[in-house]
């Protein structure tokens, strides 16, 4: 009887252990299921035909796009008419360093005059290059109500010149239900802020929506504090990105402390992905999850926000080179902003940035054939180029004018597999425009931004990020109240 009593407890437990298991795995496949079910993706096909090389870093590049209009909501969270075409709020680039223990995010301005490479438009055709346009308007590219990311994508990468490895947009429900879940977020305002503040064409000044000071917001409320531009500092969209990024960095600080496990970031990826569209190498569960928990191990001190190096240009914001380059040139090499080796490589940080090879090596254009043509109104600009390219050993057979002659940006169009050569060009002409052709042949088309002896020596890679830039970053454990608007 004992035996029977003992087999018989072994068996219900058998049963009910199996019994558990298969309830777990349901879960979980139901669970996997919910999540895969809620993620949007936009096709590869919009991505450009000429991306910058992959690098063999082992960092990544994240293109974050925040919108506010689209639908599903947003409008009554104050995403404009659910009938409105898709416009990006705010943007930033996160850099993950190859170790995995750095990592930045640099914004840049919506209003950023920036040069819109060809994009993939709803009827299948492509646009035309735009020069000299604010950045926010290649997410309109196509004038079509979910935006156009892929032609943000593009034009990041064309800033850049980095690889941008994958795209994220975030609709305002998303980011609204985000801080719900995780239970609120801190922020700071430097003054009160009033509903005109928010909305200028209000005629009175409205009840108080922010008092000064430290607060805990959420939903709607952390949606207002992003959005606020006006009544702080000097109503810059400059100075909101600088709260913007403060948000952010209290965002990772409130998830971090709150831990990375299952039973918290659930609930938060199921947030995340019910209002969130992703390149397709994001596009499925797993793969987001796995990204999330690849950033575990980096340190808030170690996760900077810098804005994109700017001037204003009348009411618009001008990049300003060579420090842009430079910030490129640290995050290509894994370089911090304080020009340690982030790369992850044995043998410890490096004593200090080591150039690229871009920078040591000479242009030599031997055995090297261009073509080049003046698309400009300004007489002899074809034979200045042509001077200078052979003056780095190019053989330049054919020199004239274009058929187009009122060209705003200089063009170096090269045929397969001569990118490489074509690159060396474009050390010359460090404005122009790299394009992939089908004909065979290296050609130059000179814009109104090239002028008489700038093409006398080629532009180095920078190899430290000046400290202007550094200097002005912001730290994701650093006091929320500093630093909280420009002006």
């Amino acid at each position: 009887m004992g035996r029977r009593r003992k087999r018989s407890r072994l068996r219900i437990t058998l049963v009910t252990g199996l019994a558990v298991l298969v309830l777990i795995t349901a879960g979980a496949g139901w669970l996997y299921l919910k999540l895969n079910g809620n993620i949007d993706t936009f096709g590869s096909d919009g991505l450009s035909r000429n991306r910058p090389d992959a690098d063999t870093s082992k960092g990544e590049n994240v293109l974050v796009i925040g919108t506010d209009a689209r639908t599903g909501g947003n409008s009554d969270l104050g995403g404009g008419d659910r009938h409105d075409i898709g416009r990006s709020d705010t943007a930033f680039l996160l850099h993950v360093y190859a170790d995995h223990k750095h990592a930045v995010g640099v914004s840049v301005p919506r209003d950023t005059l920036v040069t819109i490479p060809p994009c993939k438009l709803p009827d299948g055709t492509w646009s035309s290059t735009r020069t000299d346009v604010m950045f926010n308007a290649a997410y309109t590219t196509g004038q079509t109500a979910e935006g156009n990311p892929a032609c943000t994508q593009n034009t990041v990468e064309h800033l850049t010149g980095l690889r941008v490895d994958h795209t994220v947009v975030v609709d305002f429900k998303g980011f609204s239900q985000l801080t719900d879940v995780v239970g609120g977020v801190k922020v700071c305002l430097p003054n009160d802020v009033y509903q005109n503040d928010l909305n200028p064409n209000r005629p009175t000044r409205g009840k108080r929506l922010f008092k000064k000071g430290e607060q805990t917001v959420a939903g709607q409320r952390a949606l207002d504090y992003v959005r606020i531009r006006h009544g702080i500092g000097d109503g810059s969209d400059i100075g909101r990105i600088q709260r913007q990024q403060s948000f952010v960095s209290s965002l990772i600080k409130k998830i971090k402390s709150d831990g990375f496990t299952p039973t918290k970031l659930l609930p938060l990826a199921d947030a995340a992905t019910k209002s969130m569209t992703v390149d397709p190498g994001l596009g499925s569960a797993d793969k987001l999850l796995a990204f999330a928990m690849s950033l575990k191990n980096v340190d808030l001190h170690n996760t900077k926000f810098v804005t994109i190096p700017w001037k204003y240009e009348g009411d618009r914001v001008a990049v300003v080179h060579p420090d842009a380059d430079a910030l490129w040139a640290a995050l290509k090499d894994d370089r911090t902003l304080e020009g340690k080796d982030a790369s992850g490589t044995k043998g410890g940080a490096k004593a200090g940035p080591s150039p690229s090879a871009s920078a040591t090596q000479e242009v030599s254009g031997e055995g090297v054939s261009v073509t080049v043509y003046n698309g400009t109104a300004t007489p002899g600009l074809a034979a200045d180029a042509a001077a200078a390219l052979t003056g780095r050993g190019f053989t330049v057979p054919t020199t004239g004018n274009a058929a187009d002659r009122a060209r705003s940006t200089t063009t170096i169009t090269y045929g397969p597999g001569e990118k490489a050569h074509a690159s060396a060009v474009a050390r010359l002409f460090p404005a122009a425009e790299l394009t992939a052709g089908t004909a065979p042949g290296i050609g130059v088309v000179l814009g109104a931004d090239y002028r008489p002896g700038s093409a006398a020596s080629p532009t180095p890679t920078p190899t430290s990020v000046p400290s202007g830039v550094a200097d002005t970053a912001r730290s994701a454990d650093q006091d929320i109240c500093s630093h909280l608007s420009y002006g």
